[in-house]
């Protein structure tokens, strides 16, 4: 699928991606996430929209190709946050992401960006606490919250 680049804009001067919100059921609500492939800080899966797919199938390639991850996606965004991309040479651009969760049943043994990111699976606060962005942060922790109710 070719992805839609960041020239679709949502408004004013923000451009869109979407984002798979990886979790599972253990004893507890966990999050799983990915490292950066520049920062290796924690984040989720998360890409530009792809013409032809809706926004939640496209957030859930990502999560296959980013951790492997295989699952049921909501087709109803949980919410959504916005952070600065930096691309190469510098530029970078405020996005707003949605993000869908994504109720992992399996990861697969090999996927396409296996070598060039860390998965791992963390409690839900501490999931909210490791991500970089705190409206990532914020979501997350609201998310563990919906869970509990």
């Amino acid at each position: 699928m070719k992805p839609i680049k960041p020239n679709k804009k949502s408004g004013e001067g923000i451009a869109r991606q979407v984002a798979a919100l990886p979790w599972r059921l253990t004893d507890r609500l966990e999050i799983m996430l990915v490292s950066s492939r520049q920062t290796r800080r924690w984040i989720i899966p998360k890409g530009w929209p792809m013409a032809g797919r809706a926004a939640f199938g496209a957030a859930a390639i990502e999560a296959l190709e980013e951790a492997g991850l295989l699952g049921v996606i909501d087709e109803t965004p949980f919410g959504r946050f916005t952070y600065a991309k930096t691309f190469s040479r510098g530029r970078s651009a405020a996005c707003e992401v949605d993000v869908f969760p994504l109720r992992v049943i399996r990861q697969r043994r090999d996927w396409p960006e296996k070598g060039e990111r860390e998965t791992r699976w963390f409690g839900a606060e501490e999931a909210a606490a490791n991500v970089s962005d705190p409206e990532l942060g914020a979501l997350i922790a609201r998310f563990a919250d919906s869970r509990r109710a």
